[in-house]
């Protein structure tokens, strides 16, 4: 009977510490067969926090004593981890991925009615949520992180009252410089977005843009003012369709046809 109360009482104190303890960063990779690791979902069920990985695979989260980890991504099966003393201690961990599905027998596809064009197709597919920060409720999914060039704004402007750095920037037209280069970055952001929401092979096969000419296609598109207030939308749907429309007159105008 003692001993068992001393095995109690000794699961009861683990307990008590993983619920207690300090938190740790545990930095580590995820690696599988194929290579392709990049934004694999690295989640601790117990603290509902989450992180994931860079296109190598690595990753860093914060986690407690026998705190539970969960991996996922779409190719591989889920890879529950318990944060063990050893864990824990070296804070760092290599976690191995197995492949979900190995091989197909049979692919099916009338069923779905699809044509293969991505404008007509997309409303009737039932796709899941995407994961993201915001839909896990994380703290902070909302906030924006400045850009270098954001930052050097904020600062060159920040108290008028009781500095004089503000006016003197206005007055030499550094103000001005960094409000353009601002500006510059945020449409050289809108059309890398653009650029990611499509493989390059959607832009050579759906709207006949020669592999070489991507680049200067969204530059195109990107000198229309109408650009800036499709891409805000945020609907893949609104902004392929610009981007077909905006690919017969681009390759009526070279003469791609």
């Amino acid at each position: 009977m003692r001993s068992r109360l001393l095995i109690f009482f000794f699961f009861m104190g683990v307990c008590a510490f993983a619920q207690t303890g300090d938190y740790t960063k545990l930095e580590g990779r995820v690696n599988s067969d194929d290579g392709d690791v990049a934004a694999t979902h690295v989640l601790n069920l117990t603290s509902n926090r989450a992180s994931i990985t860079d296109e190598n695979g690595y990753f860093s989260i914060p986690v407690r004593l026998l705190d539970t980890l969960e991996f996922s991504a779409i190719q591989y099966k889920k890879k529950i981890i318990v944060v063990s003393t050893a864990i824990y201690e070296s804070k760092l961990i290599s976690v191995g991925l197995e492949e979900a599905l190995t091989e197909l027998d049979e692919v099916t596809v009338t069923p779905y009615n699809l044509s293969g064009n991505l404008l007509r197709d997309l409303p009737t597919l039932d796709l899941d949520p995407v994961v993201t920060a915001s839909t896990l409720g994380l703290p902070n999914a909302y906030v924006k992180i400045p850009t270098k060039a954001e930052r050097e704004l904020q600062a060159a402007t920040a108290n008028p009252i009781m500095s004089m750095d503000a006016l003197l920037n206005g007055i030499s037209g550094r103000t001005k410089m960094l409000k353009n280069r601002v500006e510059r970055n945020n449409l050289y952001n809108r059309t890398e977005r653009v650029r990611d929401f499509y493989a390059d092979s959607v832009y050579v096969k759906q709207l006949l843009i020669p592999l070489d000419k991507i680049d200067d296609f969204l530059y195109y598109c990107e000198v229309d003012p109408r650009f800036q207030e499709v891409v805000d939308t945020h609907s893949e749907l609104d902004i392929w369709e610009y981007l077909r429309k905006k690919s017969l007159l681009y390759r009526e105008y070279n003469a791609l046809d």
